[in-house]
């Protein structure tokens, strides 16, 4: 039986054929041109026609993310006044031994007595020092790098936005490339190491929940945070604007915080548990009613280690 052949005298379908390839040419030449001449081309349904999908030779996989060490046998601690007890002791003093990270008293339950299970003191250090600015870390984290920790934690950017006077507080920008340095001078020295960072407290809070005690406005007016909490009881215009830049430059800060490290494959960011949290009275320092309290430490720790030790994808960050 002579075989059927189409109007052009061709096999059927082979006229639809050639018109598929004809496109995937012409796409060919279009990639040829828009690349500068460089082309890598595959074309489906020329060779042999299987598509396995596996990578051509001399392809690079890309790099998985390392994995987050939720069990760390070793802690180092950057930051400021907060991880070092300020006033939760007594007054103008530093209280490491109620340290959120790395304290001793067990009504605090550091991050290494929760995590450390075999002698927490040797295998944890504070390099946080009180009044530093994010500009100071990038050195703290160099001493922690030494120590060859699997895991720093970093509180910082409180005393950025605590400043004499709103045009005073640390330019977004540069409290940038603070924690940046910070963030590469431990990946540099200690590429290993995982960083947890949490989130710079909510100022505008704390004035709120101190704001009608009389001893708070007679410590604030010592000279505390006077960005915030100069004039406590004053509702004017100003008093107003001022505080909501403070907290405008706080939310601005957590937001570097999130991003920097994001882009850092073993950094983790608390995803705002600091900043969200309400400190209550008996969680601030009755010595100037801004600093976390014995019992403001335990909670930092808290929150901490509840952020640490979650699973992937459990995180708040």
């Amino acid at each position: 039986m002579p075989e059927r052949r189409g109007a052009a005298g061709s096999r059927p379908g082979t006229g639809a054929r050639i018109a598929r390839r004809g496109r995937a040419v012409a796409l060919a030449s279009a990639a040829l041109v828009l690349t500068g001449g460089l082309a890598v081309v595959a074309v489906w349904g020329f060779g042999s026609g299987d598509t396995t999908g596996e990578r051509p030779p001399g392809a690079t996989r890309p790099s998985p993310t390392p994995p987050w060490d939720r069990s760390p046998e070793s802690i180092a601690a950057v930051g400021d006044s907060i991880t070092r007890g300020f006033d939760a002791c007594s007054l103008l003093a530093d209280c490491d031994r109620v340290s959120w990270v790395t304290g001793t008293d067990a009504s605090v339950r550091s991050l290494a007595a929760r995590l450390l299970d075999d002698a927490p003191q040797r295998r944890s250090w504070n390099f946080a020092v009180s009044g530093s600015l994010m500009a100071d870390l990038p050195q703290q984290m160099e001493r922690a790098a030494r120590k060859r920790p699997d895991l720093v934690t970093v509180l910082a950017g409180a005393n950025d936005a605590c400043r004499p006077t709103v045009g005073q507080m640390t330019p977004v920008e540069d409290f940038r490339a603070g924690f940046r340095a910070s963030l590469r001078t431990l990946r540099e020295s200690r590429p290993k190491s995982h960083v947890y960072v949490s989130s710079v407290p909510n100022l505008k809070r704390l004035w709120s929940e101190g704001r009608d005690d009389p001893w708070a406005e007679r410590v604030w007016g010592l000279g505390i945070c006077q960005s915030m909490l100069r004039d406590p009881l004053s509702d004017g215009p100003a008093a107003r604007e001022r505080r909501q830049q403070v907290h405008e430059r706080v939310l601005a800060y957590n937001s570097v915080l999130k991003e920097e490290c994001g882009k850092m494959p073993r950094c983790r960011y608390d995803g705002g548990a600091v900043f969200r949290y309400r400190f209550t009275r008996t969680e601030l320092s009755r010595w100037d009613w801004f600093h976390p309290s014995k019992a403001g430490q335990r909670k930092l720790a808290e929150l901490a280690h509840r952020g640490i030790t979650a699973r992937h994808g459990e995180h708040p960050g």
